[in-house]
């Protein structure tokens, strides 16, 4: 079971009712990804950007695990990358590269992921990336950005290039290195990085048939997957977003699988 950590090493003190609901939407972000598999130890990392004129964003604090991960845990920094409040924890370096860089061009990047799955891993370094092999990956491939590998993301001048692939995607392989999603809300980065994860394990599952035995969807129906992509709602699907529909969902099983993420 998950340590519960305790409010007198994490200070609440001075935090908005806004803010502090940006904490538990990140805490059960971080603890849902533990639950699928995704962390990496104390590894990689999710962010979210504090409301507010500050830029500054919320991320893990380096030395805890994803299970662990409490609203009040989480580490704010600016983007200059100085850490704002007290924590007795710092922040990985590398993670502060890659989110600051994105957060900093991205008014739409409200919470970024970015993971070392071993399926995301091995996808990223497939020659031919995300394959149109089923439903899952021909949803994501117009809309997939790719990053070379420069090494370890130690280096500032990286994240103008890594922006510059990103475009204004909000999926990303990172080359040899893993998987990226974000979005304007957790609900949308959620989807982004699961559906993303999905289709990496899906296509690492199927080659390992041979890449001579698998059947790439024909480009008739890529096609039409594309453009059923961007169809408008229809009134039968309810009011509330998918976005909304997905947050609520992965937050009701945070609730039953990982409690404790709001303390």
């Amino acid at each position: 079971m998950a340590t519960i950590l305790k409010d007198d090493r994490f200070s609440r003190t001075g935090i908005s009712e806004a803010e502090w609901k940006v904490r538990v939407d990140l805490a059960a972000f971080y603890r849902l990804s533990a639950l699928y598999g995704w962390d990496d130890f104390i590894y990689t990392h999710i962010s979210a950007r504090v409301p507010g004129p500050d830029h500054h964003f919320l991320i893990n604090p380096f030395g805890l695990m994803f299970d662990e991960i409490t609203a009040s845990s989480l580490v704010k920094v600016d983007l200059d990358g100085n850490v704002i409040g007290e924590s007795d924890y710092g922040i990985n370096y590398a993670g502060y590269v890659i989110h600051s860089a994105i957060h900093g061009a991205r008014d739409d990047a409200h919470y970024i992921a970015h993971f070392h799955s071993a399926d995301g891993m091995a996808v990223s370094a497939h020659a031919e990336g995300l394959l149109p092999l089923n439903q899952r990956a021909l949803a994501l491939i117009p809309r997939l950005s790719y990053h070379d590998y420069e090494g370890v993301a130690l280096n500032l001048d990286e994240r103008e290039r890594l922006v510059a692939d990103l475009g204004d995607t909000k999926v990303m392989l990172l080359r040899n290195h893993g998987t990226l999603a974000l979005g304007a809300s957790p609900g949308e980065a959620w989807s982004g990085i699961y559906q993303l994860e999905s289709a990496c394990t899906a296509q690492v599952r199927s080659l390992s048939v041979g890449r001579d035995n698998v059947l790439i969807a024909p480009e008739e129906a890529q096609a039409e997957v594309k453009r059923q992509m961007s169809r408008e709602r229809q009134p039968v699907e309810g009011r509330r977003t998918h976005y909304d529909l997905v947050w609520e969902a992965a937050l009701r099983k945070a609730s039953r699988q990982a409690a404790g993420y709001d303390a």
